[in-house]
């Protein structure tokens, strides 16, 4: 602390400093809240037979195999679907966008992509793709591609402009054209970034339920990956709303939440691993 403040100003620091530690803190308690909860209530029903087998009625028996996978599909398909889009949409704002309207343009309807609810991107895939194409992944992919396209096309942009003038001033130097500087020496110092957005998109996409409802279905068995792009099937979000509000079956619908806690956290702690390595 400056000791050139005087007591007042000193006072008023310690306060806010104070304040901002607690709040800190409360959003550190409630993390640690929400995952043991989640641990404590689905860990033990967490098994190998639930991971790898799918559900029987006949049987009696549960297991989240077909969902695991579908959820594997979608986010595949999705970032398949949205990676150039968002990466080329940010490359001519960032680099080629001469018409400063035009690009606000675009900036804008990206940000109000990233605020409308989920719902009506699930009510709008169902209505244009699922009709369409029939529910499954593929109808699911199509939508989640649109909703994750902000987060691409943000964190591309953010990452393009930390890349120096100077980088692009040397390569031309060299004579490598426009083309040439991006894809050689921009895109590659601004790798960490993108990484970052889509490993921050696929997090999306692994949480998203409210559009897979829609557009997806509830699908409950195995299919390839072909089968699955045109017949219904639910991921694991969609899985945990029909363990706990249709089958009332709560320590199945813990146990998915528990894997879907754990799937987010390891996917922040690798988009931080992969930013500091790229960096590197």
């Amino acid at each position: 602390m400056d000791k050139r403040l005087s007591p007042a100003r000193r006072r008023l620091d310690l306060a806010l400093r104070g304040l901002l530690l607690l709040c800190g803190g409360l959003v550190c308690a409630l993390l640690a809240f929400l995952l043991g909860y989640l641990l404590w209530r689905g860990l033990p029903f967490v098994s190998w037979t639930l991971l790898s087998t799918q559900s029987s009625m006949l049987q009696g028996a549960v297991g989240i195999l077909p969902h695991i996978a579908s959820t594997l599909y979608v986010v595949f398909t999705s970032l398949v679907l949205a990676l150039p889009l968002g990466v080329g949409a940010a490359v001519y704002l960032t680099e080629y966008a001469s018409s400063r309207r035009l690009a606000h343009l675009m900036e804008f309807a990206a940000e109000t992509l990233a605020g409308i609810p989920s719902i009506v991107f699930g009510l709008v895939g169902m209505l244009f793709f699922a009709q369409r194409l029939g529910a499954g992944v593929l109808a699911g992919s199509l939508t989640l591609a649109v909703m994750i396209l902000p987060i691409l096309i943000r964190t591309t942009q953010e990452s393009l402009k930390t890349v120096p003038q100077t980088y692009r001033e040397g390569a031309m130097g060299l004579g490598a054209g426009k083309w040439r500087t991006i894809r050689t020496v921009v895109l590659p110092s601004a790798a960490d970034g993108i990484l970052t957005g889509c490993i921050l998109a696929v997090g999306r996409v692994a949480g998203e339920s409210a559009a897979l409802l829609f557009t997806a279905g509830f699908g409950t068995v195995l299919l390839s990956y072909w089968e699955a792009l045109r017949n219904s099937s639910a991921t694991l979000t969609v899985a945990l709303y029909l363990y706990a509000n249709e089958r009332g079956d709560m320590d199945t619908a813990f146990a998915i939440a528990t894997i879907l806690a754990i799937l987010t956290l390891l996917l922040n702690l690798l988009a931080k691993l992969a930013g500091r390595r790229l960096k590197r």
